[in-house]
């Protein structure tokens, strides 16, 4: 009975893959993808695609890949839908994810004309049917601007519902671009219920059988190092502006009780892979097979991923500290 459910789920899986290239797009050969799976090491254009209203982290990360510049061409940032106690349904959450980015461009004075986009509205109900939205749309206009030698990096770190929207519209696309992902739990561990992963799961699937050059963030055990108190916030945060300001805030009104307490900024883990790879370091795995019942199946003919296994903590918030604390002075 086993062999005949991963049997199914094989199958499954094929299905999606020649879904993302009925258009007559060839496969990826595998020492291409190997190739774009090579850490970075200089200025990267991307575009970042966030929950941003979903709890406080996805603020962090905005604000740290637009103090990049150096290392971040930032080209457009994308709403992604979630559902939870603050959102009743994916595209209120969206909704109030988009109106989240606004804010945090409108304290940093950035105009966020075409450079903020709305995403889906739902979540992936049918990989044959996939939802077209402003963030799609320039998702796949940005990526067929980019090049296989000089790919897009779409840094996602929220449900991967708009990523994969845009790749089953316009499969060619994982030629121009590399997919950071927030998103799972290490393969090794008991399940993969995960917010971002399991709000979404056809999606979820998508991403990890279409192909596409992936750097895969498992939360559980790996982000949860990159935590941070608010006596740590009110040092090197506060005092930084309206930005800087806001930042303390929303992490302060997070939790009630601050004694003894931290806070996982999960969010700015994807955003620092582009600034500094060796901050987390990876290997390169197959890609998991994606389990309906929110577990992993592993089949070592699939292609591979990278999957970062620790992320170093203090070179990260050194690094956004440090930024911040200069843009305050500007």
């Amino acid at each position: 009975m086993r062999n005949f459910f991963i049997y199914i789920l094989v199958f499954s899986a094929f299905n999606i893959y020649s879904n993302v290239y009925a258009q007559g797009i060839e496969p990826m050969d595998e020492s291409l993808r190997i190739e774009k799976l090579i850490p970075p090491t200089g200025k990267v254009q991307a575009v970042l695609d966030t929950d941003t209203y979903n709890e406080i982290d996805d603020q962090f990360a905005l604000v740290y890949a637009i103090l990049s510049p150096d290392k971040i061409d930032l080209k457009a940032v994308y709403a992604a839908p979630f559902s939870n106690n603050r959102a009743s349904n994916p595209k209120e959450g969206m909704e109030k994810s988009y109106e989240e980015i606004l804010r945090i461009l409108d304290k940093m004075d950035i105009s966020h004309e075409n450079f903020a986009f709305k995403g889906s509205n739902s979540y992936l109900k049918d990989t044959k049917n996939p939802e077209s939205s402003p963030a799609t749309m320039d998702l796949i206009k940005k990526a067929k601007e980019a090049r296989p030698d000089n790919p897009l990096y779409v840094i996602a770190v929220g449900a991967i519902t708009n990523v994969a929207n845009a790749i089953l519209l316009e499969p060619s696309i994982i030629h121009n671009i590399v997919v950071v992902w927030l998103g799972g739990n290490g393969h090794n561990w008991g399940d993969q219920r995960e917010f971002n992963y399991f709000q979404d799961l056809n999606a979820s699937r998508t991403l990890f059988d279409c192909g596409v050059p992936l750097v895969q963030y498992p939360c559980t055990p790996v982000v949860t190092h990159l935590s941070t108190t608010v006596p740590e916030m009110e040092v090197n945060v506060g005092g930084r502006g309206a930005i800087g300001n806001y930042l303390l805030e929303i992490f302060k009104d997070y939790h009630s009780n601050h004694f003894g307490w931290s806070k996982v900024l999960w969010d700015m883990a994807a955003i620092s892979y582009v600034i500094d790879p060796s901050w987390s370091p990876s290997n390169l795995v197959h890609s998991p097979i994606v389990t309906d019942d929110y577990t992993y199946s592993f089949n070592d003919s699939r292609h591979f991923i990278r999957m970062v296994y620790f992320i170093h903590r203090d070179p990260v918030f050194r690094d956004f500290f440090t930024k911040l604390d200069e843009y305050s002075k500007k």
